[in-house]
């Protein structure tokens, strides 16, 4: 180390060559949280920890519908290859493979459909934010009916986008998650009666079927957690207030054959009700690993006193 003296006087400054091991602060993109077993750490006070929007309605929030869809994956699945369920059923070395195969039918479909989701997602961002599509991507099969699909609503209900997968959070209710888009539609805003420059918080969803219910309550829980945060921040790393959103906001339902855009109530109630599946979250996490306690078991019986 070498010596400097100032007015304020005398200081360490590091030799030539030789790194400070002081930890510098995060800047520019570095300064936005990430999300990692289902919490965001601010990055600037690593202190502060802010519990995932989809981690608290994933544990807080009942999904009953998700059990009937497992089930049916699984009948469809074991009717569809019932030669072989049969011939493992009379395998012994055979059925427990089989058996753990089929109880995985519905994860594997849950993952295809994710990977897919994920995917269009991408696609989405990037043009949104003006940027090349993955090379990947657009050449996907898969994934380009979804990419016609979403253009062309944007085409057809005249969309522009006032931000893409955003981070936000609400310090005061200790949560953060990423927003799909806030969108700008002047012929949304006419179906809803609203002014034509009303910003509505956006979603796109890509399960289900278009002539069934692909799109749940659930989901105006969701925006309403992003519509109620305190902040949010730009790709240069910098935290800004988000702008008033409609209590209203927007589910793409997109999928290969078209796509609906769904209103879907994203207010106060809403978010009253997020509230409580965060809370409902939080004691699956804490308090309920303690509430059932070991069984009882009968004391001993009394010994008799000798005579």
């Amino acid at each position: 180390m070498t010596t400097a003296t100032g007015r304020a006087g005398t200081t360490q400054v590091p030799a030539a060559g030789r790194r400070s091991r002081k930890k510098q602060e995060p800047t520019g993109a570095d300064r936005i949280p990430r999300r990692s077993q289902g919490w965001y750490r601010d990055p600037l006070d690593t202190s502060i920890k802010l519990r995932s929007v989809t981690t608290i309605l994933s544990q807080g929030y009942p999904k009953e519908a998700l059990v009937f869809w497992a089930g049916n994956i699984t009948a469809e699945t074991a009717l569809d290859n019932l030669p072989y369920l049969v011939r493992a059923s009379l395998r012994p070395d055979e059925r427990t493979e089989a058996y753990d195969w089929l109880r995985r039918a519905h994860t594997r479909k849950k993952d295809a459909r994710a990977a897919v989701g994920s995917a269009v997602h991408t696609v989405i961002e990037a043009h949104v934010l003006g940027q090349p599509v993955p090379e990947e991507l657009l050449d996907d099969p898969e994934v380009a009916p979804y990419l016609t699909n979403f253009l062309a609503f944007v085409e057809e209900w005249q969309v522009t986008f006032e931000a893409s997968e955003m981070v936000v959070a609400n310090y005061t209710e200790r949560y953060a998650g990423t927003l799909d888009y806030l969108l700008r539609s002047p012929r949304i805003a006419a179906a809803l009666n609203v002014p034509a420059n009303t910003v509505f918080m956006g979603d796109t969803k890509t399960g289900g079927e278009l002539d069934k219910k692909g799109v749940y309550a659930e989901a105006g829980l969701q925006m309403s957690a992003y519509a109620h945060a305190e902040v949010g921040w730009l790709r240069d790393g910098s935290k800004v207030p988000l702008p008033p959103v409609h209590d209203t906001g927007i589910v793409l339902h997109l999928r290969p054959e078209g796509y609906r855009p769904i209103p879907v109530a994203c207010g106060a109630a809403e978010f009253s009700a997020f509230r409580h599946a965060r809370d409902i979250a939080e004691f699956e996490r804490t308090t309920a690993k303690t509430v059932v306690g070991a069984p009882l078991t009968l004391p001993a019986p009394a010994q008799k006193k000798a005579a």
